[in-house]
């Protein structure tokens, strides 16, 4: 009984959170128009037969059956009016404001969810170097402690986000398995194999642990500083000696190391600045590995980043900088749907998103269920981003393809036939439904498979 009151709880704040960001996104419409002095016939929250409404002044507010969209009803928006306060009749830049007023009231919204989800963190990952872990790839390639790192493959990095987004999209390729590179990958991963394996690993206090990490670290920075095979060799033949010196035993030995034509890596170019300088390394590698339940290579970010302590400063600088991450998010997705960078299955519609709102909410539930919450309230942050940034677009249809109509009119002086306006918009929305049509059905397969 609990557990179903908790998921039908956590359902509702879902659905009520949706409708704050279609709320928002009508309210920022119904708000411009209203401070115009353009006239709203209705505001309705909601799509489908009317629960309840009421009027007052000049305008019925209503509240409809299915929560899935709603709507800001403005005299003149659809259809010529002679109303003096008709949308059509207004000054062109009043109505440029209405149309941009939505997106603009969607990223706010963004705004306040995403300092929402950053208020109870005690501190704030950055894009700064602190530490490597042994068996790092990326240590080896260049990357030192202390870069910070501003680009990953050409997509400018501000914060901890926009790294994780980067790192996100790169691409696993085979490279030279013959190369120094990644000779001296293998010996570093064999000393962090042969620590992590042997009997003593379960054995050690905090303290004593933590001391043989230490010296696991300088170990395998032996190796990544080395110049040649030969001095990776000695590196690795110095680093099992060290490790049966401290563990006092001679049961380690030194591991052969197995040569292949090629390897799976992610790799990349990074550009990072250290001492006040901008460096580009080239073919950096990061760590990769498979398992045994799936044999497809996956990466893992093997480096420690510095942390920013939470103050009222920086958690209002994080919460700026980090949506607008998320907004450059939203429009490089959009570029790389379009270029051909992603494709059909790296794209979700309604029902993916209702999908990936529960998963995170379960995954959430695992530790509490305030961490569910906030986890669902993220994913609410993200769709109202990219619902903003979405309706901008200058696509018929929506709030960008208005916006476009509107450009037209005020470098011309004379507005587009509303008969040539209403059949783009139809055609447009015509194809914006049946690409949802589409995605869903993807979607649904997706959950079936």
């Amino acid at each position: 009984m609990l557990s179903f009151l908790t998921t039908a709880g956590l359902i509702l704040i879902g659905v009520l959170l949706f409708e704050l960001i279609i709320l928002f996104h009508e309210g920022g419409h119904f708000v411009a128009a209203k401070l115009s002095g353009v006239k709203v016939n209705e505001f309705s929250l909601g799509m489908g037969p009317k629960l309840f409404s009421f009027k007052k002044g000049e305008t019925t507010y209503s509240l409809r059956l299915l929560p899935i969209g709603g709507f800001c009803a403005m005299e003149g928006e659809d259809e010529d009016s002679q109303n003096p306060r008709a949308f059509n009749n207004a000054k062109i830049f009043k109505r440029m404001i209405i149309i941009v007023a939505g997106a603009a009231m969607n990223i706010l919204l963004g705004l306040i969810l995403m300092l929402v989800t950053l208020l109870p963190s005690e501190s704030f990952s950055t894009n700064h170097i602190h530490s490597f872990v042994p068996q790092s790839f990326s240590a080896n390639c260049g990357l030192e402690v202390g870069d910070k790192i501003v680009s990953v493959n050409g997509y400018k990095v501000n914060n901890s986000m926009d790294l994780s987004y980067a790192f996100a999209k790169l691409k696993v390729q085979n490279v030279d398995g013959d190369s120094l590179q990644i000779y001296k990958q293998d010996c570093a991963n064999a000393l962090f194999n042969l620590f992590r394996d042997n009997d003593f690993y379960g054995e050690l206090s905090e303290e004593e642990f933590q001391n043989a990490y230490s010296e696991l670290q300088t170990l395998v920075s032996n190796v990544n500083i080395s110049n040649d095979y030969s001095e990776a060799d000695t590196a690795l033949s110095d680093g099992v000696k060290a490790l049966n010196s401290y563990f006092k035993t001679d049961s380690f030995e030194i591991p052969e190391i197995s040569v292949r034509d090629t390897r799976m890596r992610f790799r990349t170019d990074l550009t990072v600045e250290r001492n006040g300088e901008r460096l580009t390394l080239e073919d950096v590698d990061f760590y990769t590995y498979t398992t045994a339940d799936d044999p497809e290579p996956k990466m893992s970010i093997d480096f420690y980043s510095t942390a920013k302590d939470k103050t009222f400063l920086t958690l209002i600088q994080q919460t700026g900088s980090q949506t607008v991450s998320v907004v450059r998010m939203v429009a490089d997705s959009l570029w790389g749907l379009v270029t051909g960078q992603f494709g059909i299955n790296d794209v979700s519609g309604p029902i993916g998103a209702a999908s990936a709102t529960v998963e995170v909410a379960q995954q959430g539930l695992k530790s509490s269920f305030g961490d569910a919450v906030l986890n669902i309230v993220y994913i609410m942050m993200v769709i109202t981003v990219n619902l903003g940034v979405v309706n901008m677009l200058p696509f018929p249809a929506l709030d960008g393809g208005r916006f476009v109509f509107l450009l037209i009119e005020a470098i011309f002086r004379k507005p587009i036939p509303r008969k040539a306006e209403a059949i783009v918009n139809a055609v447009g929305l015509g194809l914006l439904l049946l690409f949802i049509f589409i995605i869903s059905l993807k979607d649904i397969w997706m959950l079936i498979l």
